[in-house]
Order: structure tokens, then sequence, then C-alpha cells
């Protein structure tokens, strides 16, 4: 179901990105009085977040959560967190409400996960868009190829919105990530690439049907919800 939309520059994959999200969740506010908007951190969406917040949405009716995010305060540099306070949730985009995974009360990561559930269990279901990135390991959200807990966000027994990993040594910190049947409960998920590197990752990734080998595959292989995406050089 995944649908390739090209453009000769970032700025255009932006600009048609945003258009793409403003459009699904003005529809989700008129239709069903709120909107769920589910985004990743990384480099590649800061410009994106940007161009977002000047939207005329009804930003009082959005509400804003992470697919994942890093065990650290907001005020650590690797935050999620900051990062979507810091571009996304400013301007008119101000009034959405945010929903983080990070926890200061919690004293483990473990714990974290259990009060991000609770919270992740309050928000509309489906969400309305998830914007995702993807490493080029085949990684998405925090779903690591190679990664000891994987299974547990892949086919989580008992079933949860949630879960804590600890990823590979070449990334840093434990986190909290959704797992793939609660990213897969979206009307629409878009994956934001950049780059040539990132075009032949995601070649190889709609090549086979291994997951555990590329995560990112969950996402692409599955026929449930609609997949774009968005690539620029």
């Amino acid at each position: 179901m995944a649908d390739i939309k090209e453009y000769p520059s970032r700025d255009e994959l932006e600009v048609a990105l945003a258009a793409r999200v403003e459009q699904v969740l003005s529809e989700a506010v008129r239709d069903r009085g709120q909107g769920v908007l589910v985004v990743s951190g990384g480099r590649t969406p800061v410009a994106l977040f940007e161009r977002l917040a000047e939207l005329a949405l009804d930003w009082r009716h959005i509400t804003i959560t992470l697919a994942d995010e890093r065990w650290v305060s907001p005020n650590h540099a690797d935050s999620n967190e900051q990062l979507v306070r810091k571009h996304l949730l400013c301007g008119a985009a101000s009034k959405a409400r945010f929903v983080p995974l990070y926890d200061p009360k919690a004293a483990t990561v473990e714990a974290g996960a259990d009060e991000a559930e609770l919270l992740l269990s309050l928000l509309a279901d489906p969400f309305d868009v998830l914007l995702l990135g993807m490493g080029g390991d085949g990684h998405t959200a925090s779903l690591f190829p190679g990664a000891e807990r994987l299974q547990h966000a892949l086919t989580p027994n008992p079933m949860r919105d949630c879960c804590w990993q600890q990823p590979p040594e070449y990334a840093s910190h434990q986190r909290i990530t959704l797992t793939l049947p609660r990213l897969l409960r979206s009307r629409l998920i878009c994956l934001h690439l950049n780059g040539d590197d990132k075009r032949a990752v995601l070649t190889r990734a709609m090549a086979d049907d291994g997951v555990d080998a590329m995560p990112v595959r969950g996402v692409l292989k599955q026929e449930k919800v609609p997949v774009e995406i968005y690539w620029a050089s």
C-alpha cells in the first residue's frame, strides 16, 4: 500500500507533506471534533515541524505525541520532547495539547513505559496522522534491528501501546517506543526521507519481508493502513 512521492527539493517535499497533514487533521477536527498527530524526532523533521507550526489549524483541538522517546529529561539535547517543543509547539501550534512519553517522576524506563501506556490509552484511537522517519539500519520509531527486546515492540504479549527498549550499542540511551500494532492503528502513515542513502535503504526494505532485520518493513509491508513515502534528494 506504500505510495512513493518524489520531490526535486526538500523544501518542496516539506510544503507538500505539511499540506497533507493539514488536510487530514482539518478533516479530523471537522468530522470528530479532535485530531491526533504523532511525530518522530531526529534532524530530518525539524524544517517540517517549523512549517507545520505555521498552519492555520484549530490547534486547540489537536493532540501531539511522540512515536518514541529517549529516556532523558526534556532539557537534554537528545530529547525528542525538547525538539518538538522548540520547533513545533510554537506560534499557533503552541495551543495544541502535548502528551510526552518521558515522565520525570518515574524512577526507571520500565516504570516510565507503564506511565506512558496510561496516557496513550486516553488518546483517540486510531491516530489521525503518524509521521515516521527511517534510519540507515532500517529502524523506525525505536524499533531497532538486533535489539534484545525488539519482539516486545513488534508482537507484544500481552498487547501494549508502548514498551521500553534497549537499543543496540550504536544507538544512545534507553527508549520508550510505541509498539508496531499501536503505530499501525493510524488513519495515515507518512514516512519522511531525505537523501540518496535513505532511498537505497528504502529499496532494500521494500525488496524483502524480514521485519526483524529491518523493522520499518512492519510499516511498509502491511496492508491495513495507507502509507505515503515522501522523499527528496
